[in-house]
């Protein structure tokens, strides 16, 4: 079988098509045992333990395991079925087993500990040191120390963990696409731009309905939200969005939640930590669960005002234009898009001709072509797993390859909602050869119509730059070791990257490059870019206290003993109170499709991207200071973050860059919360 199976195969190149569904699991199953062959060989080696023979081996260990579940992996999010989620549940207690087969492993443990205990003889480089800590940590962290009988509990709380997660997420997608709001009369659909209904009708068509049919994925959602004059149609779809997970039925995710919750506690505790977030946070920035509550309580004390006064202003404003009484969450949207609209006369539906996709990523890479001298060019010979998704040959100023570039747009029944940045092929150097990598990024985009190519809100056009300031970290990096390449850093460092690009989406001299209508090719009017600068920090103060409010719940579950929470609702509720301003909704719940930290990797984490912000925002005003394209700063950033990875510390790495350790100030003046 493993001759047939093209996964076992060498290859440079994803070969999607040719990969058959069946292949996955026994190619990770045959992956696997190699990759304890591999281990073997370190443990059963007569020579002394050295970095070389027991480190750096360890580090390049299980190359075709991590090659082949990266790509199972990226599948099952971007483009699953049910086979392959019943795949990802039998492999994913296998994957856990053999992690736990190689921290638990106390022949290896004992080699790499010798080689930790002389560490200050080996002359070691600052890389090489940080690879070295991080491997005896990975092992002490996570049971090494631990007796058998305990390791044997860790081993099935891992394995347990595992299938919870996924089942969770299985349940948030199945969730999503089960649910459809099918219109049939038209009169209804006021407010919704023509080309958002069109789209719409399409997706009736599609389904063999009459009207319109409106889904919970994100290009759908969000601008029912924003637009629909009708209140009804509004509370049903909020509601439905709302209660994914919540409805006491086989798609309930009340009891993953609370399983996973309390064996992230119990693991933690057989560990020797307090709890999940003391455990998680010793490998951040922030260090411990104090230290983020205070700097979300700081964060707090200066936009909870702010968004106060703005919800009032909200509230006021609905009350004269529809007689609104009182605000509920299906109205935040619709009149805050109101207010925008007269308070700047700007919204979307004015700014969508200029932001024609392919324009767009065309603007991105000029923005890393003018900072840091790529070149993007597409091409056809690559394989894909999916028609829609695009290919770029990634090179620098002398023509030598920096990356592979994939790019995934649109939502598609099999794809979970969001967008994000994966990896198929880290950056690393190994026999005196720069291995190139293979990124992506994946969003789910307003779709073309029978009428218009796809035209991003301004709110896509900020995602597409976030994303790929994720995939820049990844193309850029320079290291010598995989796990210490690119965006294998520090959880609340990793977001610095993508939303410091973000700020290109304001600036004029960035806009002028891309933004141009897609029917006539006429540059965005600079009155549009000043009101898109001007209402960049429109209700900001709400924005942070809802941004702070998915961190304090994060922490309820994850800093403290969750063993006697029965009740996820109660927990949610309790958690919110320093944040709320709108009326809680007892038939909705947040936790239940909750993805970035009961699927993702953001438990005890959610705060970090309040926490990159800080960085970003101080970042950018070094920028600003400069000229948004002063290749002087362009190659710092690039030099001392970018192409660095994880291999120090971020603090260094950032003071290495800036010259100062950052302070809140410049997001705070940016947000509009202090002045100036």
């Amino acid at each position: 079988m493993s001759s047939q199976n093209i996964l076992l195969k060498e290859f440079e190149y994803a070969p999607f098509s040719k990969i058959r569904t069946e292949d996955y699991k026994p190619a990770i199953l045959q992956a696997v045992e190699l990759a304890k062959q591999d281990i073997e060989s370190i443990t059963n080696s007569d020579e002394n333990p050295t970095f070389e023979n027991t480190i750096e081996a360890l580090e390049f260990s299980g190359k075709k395991l991590d090659r082949v579940s990266s790509i199972f992996f990226n599948i099952n999010s971007a483009e699953t079925n049910e086979e392959i989620q019943r795949i990802a549940q039998e492999v994913s207690p296998v994957l856990s087993e053999f992690k736990n087969d190689v921290i638990l492993n106390k022949e290896l443990f004992k080699k790499v500990k010798q080689v930790f205990q002389k560490k200050e003889s080996l002359d070691l480089n600052a890389e090489q040191t940080t690879l070295l800590e991080k491997k005896y940590k990975a092992f002490t962290r996570n049971g090494a120390n631990l007796p058998d009988e305990k390791q044997k509990d860790l081993r099935e709380i891992d394995k347990e963990l595992a299938k919870l997660k996924l089942k969770f997420g299985e349940n948030v997608l199945a969730e999503t696409n089960k649910y459809e709001l099918q219109v049939t009369d038209e009169s209804r659909l006021n407010g919704l731009p023509e080309s958002f209904k069109n789209e719409a009708k399409l997706v009736a068509k599609a389904k063999k309905k009459d009207g319109w049919i409106f889904t919970l994925e994100y290009p759908s959602y969000i601008p029912f939200m924003k637009y629909a004059k009708d209140r009804e149609l509004r509370k049903e779809l909020s509601l439905a969005f709302g209660s994914r997970g919540f409805h006491n039925d086989d798609l309930d995710n009340q009891e993953n939640v609370l399983q996973i919750a309390k064996l992230r506690y119990k693991r933690a505790k057989l560990l020797g930590f307090d709890s999940h977030a003391q455990f998680v946070l010793e490998e951040r920035m922030a260090e411990t669960p104090e230290k983020v509550d205070s700097f979300l309580d700081e964060m707090l004390e200066k936009a909870k005002p702010a968004a106060e006064k703005e919800f009032k202003e909200l509230e006021e404003f609905a009350r004269e234009l529809d007689k609104i009484d009182k605000l509920q969450k299906w109205d935040a949207a619709y009149y805050g898009e109101k207010l925008k609209q007269k308070r700047f006369d700007l919204d979307d539906e004015k700014l969508k001709p200029y932001f024609k996709l392919e324009n767009v990523i065309e603007g991105v890479f000029i923005v890393a072509q003018k900072l840091y001298g790529l070149n993007f060019k597409e091409v056809h010979n690559i394989d894909k797993y999916h028609k829609d998704v695009k290919t770029f040959e990634v090179t620098n100023e002398l023509g030598e390859d920096i990356a592979l570039f994939y790019a995934d747009f649109h939502p598609r029944p099999g794809k979970r909602d969001g967008a994000w940045m994966t990896i198929y092929k880290n950056q690393y150097v190994q026999n005196g050869k720069n291995e190139r990598p293979h990124i992506s990024i994946v969003c789910n985009f307003t779709k073309p119509t029978e009428k218009e190519p796809s035209l991003l809100t301004f709110n896509e056009v900020t995602t597409l730059f976030h994303e790929f300031g994720h995939a820049l970290h990844g193309m850029l990096a320079d290291t010598t070791y995989p796990s210490l390449s690119g965006p294998n850093v520090y959880w609340d460092f990793v977001e610095l990257p993508s939303q410091v690009l973000e700020n290109w989406c304001y600036e004029k001299e960035s806009l002028q490059l891309f933004a141009k209508h897609y029917q006539t090719a006429e540059p965005i009017p600079e009155n549009f870019i000043e009101k898109i600068k001007e209402s960049s920090n429109f209700l900001e103060g709400m924005a942070t206290l809802r941004q702070l409010s998915f961190g304090m719940l994060d922490l309820s579950w994850h800093a403290k003993d969750p063993s006697n929470i029965t009740d996820v609702k109660k927990l949610e509720v309790e958690a919110f109170k320093p944040t709320r301003l709108y009326p809680d909704v007892p038939s909705n719940c947040m936790s239940t499709a909750f993805s970035h930290i009961f699927q993702g990797g953001y438990s005890a984490g959610y705060y970090s991207y309040k926490w990159a912000e800080v960085l970003d925002a101080d970042t950018f005003e070094y920028f600003a200071e400069n000229g948004i394209f002063s290749k002087d700063i362009a190659d710092k950033f690039r030099e001392n973050i970018l192409s660095k990875g994880g291999t120090e510390h971020p603090m260094e790495l950032y003071k290495r860059f800036r010259g100062k350790e950052p302070k809140p100030d410049a997001l705070l003046r940016r947000a509009g919360l202090i002045s100036k």
